[in-house]
């Protein structure tokens, strides 16, 4: 890896500093209906508006000494854990793209990224996945697939559909047949933006992902009611699972699946 290169990721993880302090926001407001752009932050508990040296991502939380400057109420150590891990992701991606020379399809996974992030937290929290933000990772997908295509001269839309339709139907089907219980709506509406994205990469990448996100989900699962975090009838969040058998699909997933073929074959 040359010096250009570790100045561009180092780039984009200062570029991701500042992106999750946005995914900050959209956390706490997009559960609320409340408008993203229309006022400064502000402290959760005073309501004082933050002044731009206390908006500094991670830092100001550490110089604040995790407190508010005016009312010295507790400020969540979640808010720069966010921060910290979008710059690490938009890192990590910077540095996955340049060794797989996947550069048009970066923008799509930085953006998609920020949102799952948000998401992720959301469904934790509230136990459910915003219209607002699952419905924006179509377009986001689709300007994220023309500038791929452009880049590149592929234009694997077939296989990106299969990949939608592999995520759909089991989610769907699992929605369909508990009458909700099993799935929540807000899965099923972001399983297909998700299966698309991972069947552009390859039809293996969707297979793989959609099998890791049910099996660390079980996995989860099972260790909450051993250790009495939670019961056979509790409602667990499955979004944070979509998510991360997501990202494991875009990381590891062709390889899994390639490897699996491989040893099937001989």
């Amino acid at each position: 890896m040359d010096s250009s290169e570790v100045i561009f990721i180092v780039l984009l993880a200062l570029v991701g500093l500042v992106v999750g302090s946005a995914v900050n926001v959209a956390i706490v407001r997009v559960p609320e209906g409340a408008s993203m752009i229309t006022s400064r932050s502000k402290c959760l508990s005073c309501e004082t508006e933050l002044a731009i040296r206390d908006s500094i991502p991670v830092l100001s939380w550490f110089m604040l000494r995790g407190k508010c400057r005016t009312c010295a109420a507790r400020i969540s150590p979640r808010f720069p854990i966010v921060e910290f891990i979008t710059a690490l992701i938009w890192a990590m991606l910077a540095a996955y793209a340049l060794e797989h020379e996947t550069l048009g399809l970066l923008p799509l996974l930085l953006i998609a990224s920020a949102i799952l992030i948000a998401l992720f937290v959301i469904d934790l929290d509230h136990k459910r996945l915003p219209d607002r933000l699952t419905f924006l990772m179509y377009p986001v997908v689709l300007i994220g697939f023309v500038i791929d295509g452009l880049s590149t001269g592929n234009w694997p839309i077939g296989s990106a559909l299969i990949g939608a339709a592999v995520w759909l139907l089991p989610i769907g089907g699992m929605w369909f047949l508990s009458a909700g219980r099993g799935m929540g709506m807000g899965d099923v509406k972001l399983a297909p933006a998700l299966g698309l994205i991972l069947g552009w990469i390859s039809v293996g990448s969707a297979v793989a992902g959609l099998i890791l996100a049910w099996l660390i989900g079980g996995v989860v699962a099972i260790g909450l009611i051993i250790f009495r975090r939670a019961s056979s009838g509790s409602a667990i969040p499955f979004g944070p699972f979509l998510v991360i058998g997501f990202w494991l699909g875009v990381l590891i997933g062709a390889a899994l699946s390639e490897g699996y073929l491989g040893a099937v074959i001989n």
